[in-house]
């Protein structure tokens, strides 16, 4: 009987630093969010890759809709054969949508997919990779199709873990990919930083859903072109002083922090707090809590971190008059 192999992998969300982190240099904070993707994968005669997204499934041919799969399949596959394996066919099966009543949520990503490829064809060639290495075979694939992400949701999906990620000169790697081979780029100094975050500070991390999608990838454009220096400068400062009180249990620390840098994206573009988004991190108002938006903005969540029972009780409840969904609660220490 021919095994199955079953992985799955996670989502992310962004504390702080979304877009700041940008620009190489800049750190960001964030969250590894288990709400799961699963992948089951079995030897068979050819391949045959299929995703609960669409209804059909392909081969390696070429096809618009599972461009993402194939293209990291054939990069695991070039890895492999590097290091020494006979290639063998599969049949891939990837489920799990990060929606919710057909509309897409913000805690998944293209990186889930990619990550989610990678580690099947681990555990179906029986290989260890470190997150690491996940990590950075997943952003060749990503480099490689021309994204220019910062690459952050890749390393919190790989990690499994609350982050802070400081960002890479993607131009830089990306001229390292077209001019060397697979294993001297997987090797090479990159420049970046990931570091887990073990938090002192009692609190809770709330997801909360505004139900509408996040802005446009013409309009995220628009809100990068209103990036300046102090943006960043005053950004950085912002995440480094909640990481700081997170690591400290410094409750004051991380308020002001996550105050500064909800304030920040306030200024640097109107598109990015929507009315709901207002509503959302408003609902904190007289509660031992601080909310911000997560992510590009302009609708999908926002985030929240709660000091006490109470205000967890309380902003749920406001959040769920405001037509606010929870969609994730965790205790954090």
């Amino acid at each position: 009987m021919t095994k199955t192999y079953h992985v799955t992998t996670g989502g992310k969300l962004y504390l702080a630093g979304e877009y700041a982190v940008l620009t190489p240099g800049q750190t960001a904070l964030i969250k590894y969010i288990p709400i799961l993707m699963e992948a089951t994968i079995q030897a068979n005669p050819d391949y045959q890759l299929s995703s609960d997204l669409f209804d059909y499934s392909v081969d390696l041919y070429p096809d618009k809709q599972y461009a993402l799969i194939q293209e990291t399949v054939s990069i695991v596959n070039d890895y492999l054969v590097k290091l020494g394996h006979t290639l063998s066919p599969f049949r891939l099966r990837i489920s799990g949508k990060f929606e919710k009543n057909g509309k897409k949520i913000g805690i998944g990503s293209s990186g889930s997919v990619i990550i989610l490829t990678i580690k099947a064809m681990a555990e179906f060639y029986k290989i260890h990779l470190s997150a690491d290495l996940l990590f950075r075979l997943a952003s060749y694939v990503l480099l490689k199709r021309g994204d220019n992400g910062s690459m952050g949701d890749l390393a919190c999906i790989a990690y499994e873990d609350f982050i802070a990620f400081t960002s890479f000169n993607r131009q830089k790697i990306r001229e390292l990919i077209a001019e060397n081979e697979l294993l001297t780029v997987l090797t090479a100094d990159w420049g970046y930083q990931i570091r887990p975050i073990k938090v002192t500070l009692p609190c809770e991390f709330l997801v909360g859903w505004t139900g509408t999608p996040a802005i446009s990838k013409d309009m995220i454009a628009l809100v990068q072109a209103s990036i300046s220096s102090d943006f960043l400068e005053q950004t950085q400062i912002a995440v480094e002083q909640i990481e700081q009180g997170l690591k400290k249990a410094d409750q004051e620390l991380v308020s002001a922090g996550l105050k500064r840098a909800g304030q920040l994206l306030e200024k640097l573009h109107p598109a990015i707090y929507s009315k709901t988004l207002q509503d959302l991190v408003g609902a904190t108002k007289n509660l031992t809590a601080i909310a911000k938006s997560s992510g590009a903005g302009g609708g999908d969540c926002g985030v929240a971190l709660t000091f006490d029972t109470k205000s967890s009780c309380c902003l749920i409840e406001k959040w769920q008059q405001a037509g606010i969904e929870l969609l994730w609660q965790e205790v954090l220490a």
